[in-house]
C-alpha cells in the first residue's frame, strides 16, 4: 500500500486528539481563519494555476474558483465552527442499574474520517475545521483539478497545527491519483468512515468500491412545485433565486413543476429567468406558453433526459402537471432526495407535501438555496447526506461523532 505510512501517521495523530481540550481547538481554528485571510494572495495565486487548466465553460469552474470574498466567507465559517459547542463528551443517556452499575452513553469522535471530493478547494478548509472541532483527524483526497489550491491550503493548516503544538498529521492530503483512491477505500484499520463529495459518478464509484463505511453526500436534483394555490410574486422571486443564485452547487433548482391552471404565470417567471440567460427545456404545454416571450436560442423542447438531471449550470427544465398527485409522483420518481420545495398558500397542501415528499430537506414558500450547513445554524457542513442511516441533510459536528458506553462498577460480578 503506497499510502500506508501516511495513514499510520494520521491514525496516531487522531489518538492524540483525545487529550486535547476544546479551548485549544477553538483558538487554533480562530487563528486558522486569520491565516486564511492573511495568506489569501498565496491561496488565490495557486488557485489561478488550477483555473488556468480548466475550461471556463465547465460547470465545475465556478466551484473551483476562489476569490477574496469567498475566502472571507470560508474564514467566517471557520470562526463560527470554532465558537460552537463541542459535540464530544456529551451524555446521551445515563442510568443506574439495580445492581449498582452506573451506565452512560457518551459521544465520541469517529477517529479518522476520509473525504473524497472534486474541484472544491473550500471543502479543504471546511472539512478540516469540522473534523478538528469534533475530535477527528482527516484524510483528504481532492481531485486533480484543484491540486495546487489544496496543497496551498493544507500547507497553511499544517503550519497552524505545528504552531499550536498539534500533530501536523491531523490532516493528510493524498496524491490525486486513482490508485490512491482505491487504496483509501480499502484502508481498514486506518480510516473509520468515508464521505464522498462531488458528482453522482464519484458517489457511485465510492459506494460500489469502498469496503469501509460510507456516508453518501449526494447529487442534488432539486424540484420546486408551483401549486395551483401559489402566490405568483413569491413564486417568481423564489424560482429565480433557486436557479440563478449559484447554479453550480447541489441545492440549485433543476426542475420547475407548475400546475396547468397556473401556466399563465410562466411568462412572468420566464422574463425574470431570461435576465440571467437561463436555458429552459420545457414540456409541450410550457413550451407553447412561453415560446412567444422567451429568447428562441434559450428555449428547447424537453426530452426524457431533461428530467432527473442535475444541470449544475444555467439550465433547467419545466414540467406541467395536472394535479398535486402528479407533481408528487414526478418528484418521487426523479428526486435525488436532496431538497424539494412547494410554493402554495394552501396550508393543507403544504402539510401533505411535507409528509409525502421523501427528501432530506423539504421547503415551503422559500428557495432550496438554503440547504447549507451554515444557513441551518450548523457553522459549516461536511456534506449533505441524501441517505437515511446515521445522517441526513446538512452534516456538521453532531454527525461526525459516534458514541460509546461507559460502565462504572464497584466490584460487581455477573452471576453464573
Amino acid at each position: 500500500m503506497k499510502i500506508e505510512q501516511q495513514l499510520k501517521k494520521t491514525l496516531e495523530a487522531s489518538r492524540k486528539l483525545n487529550l486535547v481540550n476544546d479551548d485549544q481547538v477553538k483558538h487554533l481554528l480562530l487563528e486558522l481563519a486569520n491565516e486564511a485571510r492573511t495568506q489569501s494572495e498565496i491561496i488565490l495565486a495557486e488557485n489561478q494555476k488550477d483555473l488556468d487548466r480548466m475550461d471556463p465553460q465547465d460547470p465545475k469552474f465556478d466551484r473551483l474558483k476562489l476569490s477574496e470574498e469567498r475566502i472571507e466567507g470560508i474564514a467566517s465559517d471557520m470562526e463560527n465552527v470554532a465558537r460552537l459547542e463541542s459535540p464530544v463528551g456529551k451524555t446521551l443517556k445515563e442510568t443506574v442499574r439495580e445492581n449498582g452499575l452506573k451506565i452512560k452513553k457518551v459521544t465520541v469522535p469517529f477517529g479518522v474520517i476520509g473525504i473524497i471530493y472534486e474541484a472544491r478547494p473550500n471543502v479543504t478548509f471546511d472539512v478540516f475545521a469540522l473534523c478538528l472541532k469534533s475530535g477527528n483527524a482527516c484524510v483528504l483526497k481532492g481531485g486533480s483539478d484543484a491540486i495546487y489550491s489544496n496543497q496551498a491550503i493544507v500547507s497553511i493548516i499544517r503550519n497552524v497545527l505545528k504552531k499550536f503544538g498539534f500533530d501536523e498529521n491531523t490532516v493528510t492530503l493524498l496524491p490525486a491519483g486513482r490508485e490512491e483512491t482505491n487504496e483509501m477505500l480499502r484502508a481498514h484499520g486506518y480510516i473509520d468512515l468515508i464521505i464522498p463529495r462531488g458528482s453522482q459518478g464519484l458517489i457511485n464509484f465510492v459506494r460500489e468500491n469502498a469496503t469501509i463505511p460510507v456516508i453518501e453526500t449526494g447529487a442534488g436534483i432539486c424540484h420546486t412545485y408551483f401549486d395551483e394555490f401559489g402566490d405568483a410574486e413569491k413564486g417568481r422571486e423564489i424560482i429565480f433565486n433557486a436557479k440563478t443564485r449559484r447554479p453550480s452547487v447541489c441545492n440549485a433548482l433543476d426542475c420547475l413543476l407548475i400546475h396547468e391552471s397556473r401556466l399563465n404565470e410562466l411568462n412572468n417567471f420566464a422574463k425574470k429567468l431570461s435576465e440571467e440567460q437561463v436555458v429552459i427545456y420545457a414540456d409541450e404545454k410550457a413550451y407553447q406558453q412561453i415560446k412567444q416571450v422567451y429568447p428562441a436560442e434559450l428555449l428547447f423542447e424537453a426530452t426524457e433526459e431533461s428530467f432527473g438531471t442535475e444541470f449544475l449550470s444555467m439550465k433547467m427544465s419545466i414540467k406541467t402537471v395536472g394535479s398535486f398527485d402528479e407533481a408528487l409522483n414526478h418528484i418521487n420518481t426523479h428526486s435525488s432526495k436532496h431538497s424539494e420545495a412547494i410554493i402554495s398558500e394552501n396550508q393543507e397542501r403544504i402539510e401533505m407535501f411535507r409528509k409525502m415528499v421523501d427528501a432530506s430537506s423539504v421547503y415551503s414558500n422559500t428557495s432550496t438555496a438554503y440547504t447549507d450547513g451554515a444557513q441551518f445554524g450548523l457553522g459549516a457542513e461536511i456534506g449533505i447526506s441524501t441517505q437515511k442511516l446515521h445522517a441526513r441533510g446538512p452534516m456538521a459536528l453532531e454527525e461526525l461523532t459516534s458514541y460509546k458506553w461507559i460502565i462504572e462498577g464497584n466490584g460487581q460480578v455477573r452471576p453464573r
